[in-house]
């Protein structure tokens, strides 16, 4: 007995103890899974016709997502004259904005853009459901791709680390933008300019007596 007891005792000794589940070491894991990503092939963007709203909080972070999704953007060849840009408050208004933009018939997908950061509230949670829920429904109601580009994150530095260098999310996005665009255009062709709502170009818009139609909104 004396010896069976002796070999788990002195493993138990010997064994290094167990890594801790939390703290940065997680931090570091999730970033590096987040990095991962998804995989682009070639695109042809050269056709395709993009909308970026980006919600002011936060604007360095903003600002770099949106730098990152216009440089995909480039990469796929979407022309600037192409690239329709706007702002909101918040990201609490990109689900209204991005369906006033969509039923503008100007784009044929729609990169929102904002950043969502918890703090000792449950806000965070309530915006994330409603903005998430919201960004679905404007793009199963109006039949035009709007892709996820909203962070939710515990903390500044995660958002931080998502929106710069290689695992900027802005690259991304705007890839996932111009292959769902050009998905659209395969399956039901090119948006068509129905409505002036604030997008695009108002000179190219008149009314019945010839008159612009003044702009309205953004």
């Amino acid at each position: 007995m004396l010896t069976t007891l002796a070999v788990p005792l002195c493993l138990s000794l010997v064994l290094p103890p167990a890594a801790p589940v939390g703290g940065r070491a997680a931090a570091r894991a999730s970033i590096r899974m987040a990095g991962d990503g998804v995989q682009f092939g070639d695109l042809d963007g050269a056709e395709a016709r993009i909308g970026i709203i980006r919600a002011r909080w936060h604007p360095e972070i903003g600002n770099s997502l949106v730098e990152g999704a216009k440089k995909a953007l480039q990469e796929c060849g979407v022309k600037p004259e192409n690239i329709v840009e706007t702002e909101v408050p918040g990201s609490f208004e990109l689900p209204l904005a991005a369906r006033y933009m969509a039923l503008s018939g100007t784009v044929d997908a729609i990169i929102p853009i904002g950043i969502l950061i918890k703090g000792d509230t449950y806000h965070f949670e309530a915006i994330s459901d409603s903005v998430s829920s919201g960004l679905m429904s404007v793009g199963l109601q109006t039949g035009i791709p709007i892709t996820f580009g909203v962070l939710t994150c515990m903390t500044e530095e995660q958002a931080k680390s998502r929106s710069t260098g290689a695992d900027n999310h802005g690259v991304q996005w705007g890839k996932a933008a111009v292959e769902m665009a050009l998905l659209r255009r395969s399956a039901i062709g090119p948006s068509s300019k129905k409505f002036f709502m604030g997008f695009g170009d108002s000179a190219g818009n008149a009314d019945k007596t010839g008159k612009p139609i003044e702009r309205i909104g953004f």
